[in-house]
């Protein structure tokens, strides 16, 4: 099943049957029942009042949700964020070389690379959480973080590593050295995650890119026909029966980015690429537009996301990038980040 991401360059993006059948049956609906206890919303008005009717809980804040059984109060998680964001300026001050080959098999070759820049420094048993193979299952995630624990010696305070490792230098324990790698692993690994995949699906869904267009207008229009979450889970609540009698006192509420982002009523040729668009939208306040959660409560990692992914492209832009043109389908899988699986870039003239 598949929805072409771009007609004119005659790529197709193949939506897992689950996603594609959201975009198929319920594109351009307000509120729609997805099973007996789960409604769907993508309407930009209810899902603007929803988002505002209460902060999200602990267990419906998709980094900080509770690790190992215990909270993450908001004043640890903002120290984490705090820490990893000192780390991501830091890399963005580095030199870049004169000429950076980065072509090969996206997301996985920007993520490499943002995984060594960021944090290069860090022990191999941090460095290691960010393999993108451990995203196959959280069994073989708490298997590495386990092991790692487990391992004798620590960071010493003061050691020379990023500031995200720099908070595992004080757990003593087993137990804290496995909540704090689990915690290293909760903040640094999505950002890499979270770029790659960005730049990975901007080349996939529009180069070869114009000159004049910039950066920022093609990551906005990426995250329209892509966004990074996909859905945003709200548990049920009182509040959410009284704003629309169409939702149960026990119905969770699954409010649906990847429909409002393509919605006919709020965008013009809503399946087609055009970064054009942005030159006189405004991605803080469009109507049904949320790459990074809603005003009340926004991703913490969105301006850490934009300055990385700009750089990626500027990286790429510069080398002639482009997606191999013997590539001409790629696979959204049905996963908390939406993206193409792979795709093939190459060096101009290659």
């Amino acid at each position: 099943m598949s929805i072409s991401g771009t007609d004119r360059l005659a790529r197709t993006t193949v939506f897992t049957p689950r996603l594609h059948a959201l975009l198929r049956d319920h594109r351009g609906q307000d509120v729609f029942r997805l099973d007996d206890d789960t409604v769907g919303v993508a309407g930009p008005v209810l899902t603007d009042r929803i988002l505002a009717a209460r902060p999200a809980t602990e267990r419906e804040r998709p980094t900080f949700k509770p690790l190992h059984g215990r909270s993450i109060p908001r004043t640890e998680a903002a120290t984490v964020m705090q820490a990893i964001g000192r780390d991501v300026r830091a890399a963005l001050k580095k030199p870049l070389p004169g000429r950076l080959d980065l072509s090969g098999t996206w997301p996985h070759v920007g993520h490499v690379y943002l995984r060594d820049l960021i944090l290069g420094a860090d022990p191999y048993r941090l460095r290691i959480l960010m393999d993108r193979t451990l995203e196959l299952t959280p069994k073989l995630t708490w298997t590495v973080i386990a092991t790692g624990a487990a391992l004798p010696g620590r960071i010493r305070p003061g050691a020379p590593v990023t500031s995200i490792a720099g908070l595992t230098a004080n757990a003593t324990t087993y137990g804290d050295r496995r909540y704090a790698m689990g915690l290293y692993r909760r903040a640094a690994a999505p950002v890499c995650f979270t770029v790659s995949t960005l730049v990975a699906n901007a080349y996939w869904l529009g180069a070869p890119f114009d000159d004049e267009t910039p950066n920022e207008h093609i990551l906005y229009e990426s995250m329209r026909l892509l966004p990074p979450s996909w859905n945003i889970l709200r548990n049920a609540s009182p509040e959410y029966t009284a704003l629309d009698a169409r939702i149960g006192t026990g119905d969770d509420v699954l409010l649906l980015p990847l429909l409002s982002h393509r919605d006919p009523e709020l965008w013009d040729d809503p399946d087609v690429f055009r970064p054009a668009r942005w030159a006189t939208l405004d991605p803080d306040d469009h109507p049904g537009y949320l790459p990074f959660g809603h005003v009340s409560e926004r991703c913490w990692g969105r301006h850490m996301v934009m300055p990385l992914a700009g750089m990626l492209l500027d990286i790429l832009r510069a080398e002639g990038t482009t997606v191999d043109p013997r590539q001409t389908t790629a696979k959204v899988p049905l996963a908390g980040l939406l993206g193409v699986d792979t795709v093939r870039l190459v060096r101009g003239g290659s």
